[in-house]
């Protein structure tokens, strides 16, 4: 939940694509504390032994579950009065839970709910790129976009919008909103 009160935290977020990692990294670039995302890391260790990108997303659960584990290990170490930009919250995990229809995780319900950003930034698809770890289309893309959205809304989080915009100009259009 957002609130006013709530630790200087703040979400980047959106469905795959969306320039998450971009608009992070120029944030690291201009000195804010950041953290990455989870799902990379699964997944190049994954591969590193040998598994399939279909073969590590088969398991939604366990993939699911190891992404908040880290996520939540990873928010634990954060200092409560520094400026933080996330590149995803728990939350998301809820919504991808809920997009692809897995079991409910009760440990990520409970910790979705007890998450405490100041505000969330929901980035704007843009175009498209199938890599390494990606391999959503334009409607899936839109369609994680949508349930991570509404996700956050359920759970009261002050939502912010950010446009399609030139990397730069997203930066500083989150800057501005802080």
């Amino acid at each position: 939940m957002s609130s006013a009160d709530s630790p200087p935290w703040y979400v980047i977020t959106g469905g795959p694509s969306s320039g998450k990692t971009t608009t992070i990294e120029l944030l690291r670039g201009r000195g804010f504390h950041v953290t990455h995302e989870q799902a990379s890391d699964i997944i190049s260790e994954e591969l590193a032994k040998g598994r399939t990108l279909l073969e590590v997303r088969a398991d939604g659960d366990w993939f699911q579950q190891e992404i908040l584990t880290r996520q939540l290990e990873d928010e634990a170490t954060l200092k409560v009065d520094e400026t933080v930009f996330l590149d995803r919250g728990v939350p998301d995990g809820l919504g991808y839970e809920r997009y692809l229809k897995l079991t409910p995780n009760p440990a990520l319900h409970l910790a979705s709910q007890q998450a405490r950003y100041r505000k969330v930034f929901l980035l704007e698809c843009l175009p498209v790129k199938i890599d390494w770890n990606r391999h959503e289309d334009a409607q899936v893309q839109q369609e994680i976009h949508d349930a991570i959205r509404a996700t956050y809304l359920e759970l009261g989080f002050d939502l912010i919008d950010v446009p399609a915009l030139s990397p730069e100009e997203r930066v500083e259009f989150i800057l501005e909103r802080l």
